[in-house]
């Protein structure tokens, strides 16, 4: 039992050391989106010897762009949780366009991974269950044009970690919890490798 408390301990340690490190992360991913929204603003400046009545567009719209990516249907539960995310970033509230110019493929993957065992102390189990687990997400992802003509191809990865309780609604509510965080961070990601090469197009 004495072990089995002391890889429960330095499991945690080892999950606030991640959870640290994914939050530091997650600064500098959401710093990133934020730069990009303020480029994406109607940004203009006005050259030194003006009467104001002309501007010069400094930073390229691709907000046009960005509504115009139209994705294709899902045929699983986690890409329809990616999808929905990633149409509410790409044109808000709007939906996505009924002419659009893009196609964007889908192709969403997740796995459970069990971490830290503890014995239950009941003696019908000895092998213990789990205290915690990951939800690691991948999203493999193609961009084409109305053509049909790929113009990149990615791939992203995330992990949400979530503790497991002993009630068992109270242990599947929060498998799912974290299955929508990892999808959340996966539209985010995929937006912003999205909207970057728009930029480069």
């Amino acid at each position: 039992m004495g072990i089995l408390l002391k890889k429960l301990l330095l499991y945690r340690k080892e999950l606030s050391i991640l959870s640290f490190k994914r939050t530091i992360s997650n600064i500098v991913e959401y710093s990133a989106v934020i730069s990009l929204l303020l480029m994406l603003t109607a940004c203009t400046i006005q050259p030194l010897y003006s009467s104001g009545k002309k501007t010069v567009r400094a930073i390229p719209d691709i907000r046009k762009e960005l509504f115009s990516v139209a994705i294709e249907s899902p045929t699983d539960h986690i890409t329809l949780l990616v999808r929905n995310h990633l149409i509410y970033l790409l044109s808000g509230d709007s939906g996505q366009s009924a002419s659009p110019a893009y196609t964007l493929k889908l192709n969403v993957s997740s796995h459970i991974q069990q971490a830290v065992h503890v014995n239950i102390g009941d003696g019908t189990n000895r092998g213990g269950r789990p205290s915690a687990g990951r939800v690691i997400a991948t999203a493999g992802y193609v961009l084409k044009d109305i053509q049909g003509k790929i113009l990149f191809v990615r791939r992203t990865s995330v992990t949400s970690s979530f503790d497991r309780p002993r009630q068992e609604y109270a242990n599947l509510q929060a498998e799912q919890d974290a299955k929508n965080r990892a999808a959340e961070e996966l539209a985010e990601r995929i937006f912003l490798s999205i909207a970057i090469n728009f930029r480069k197009f």
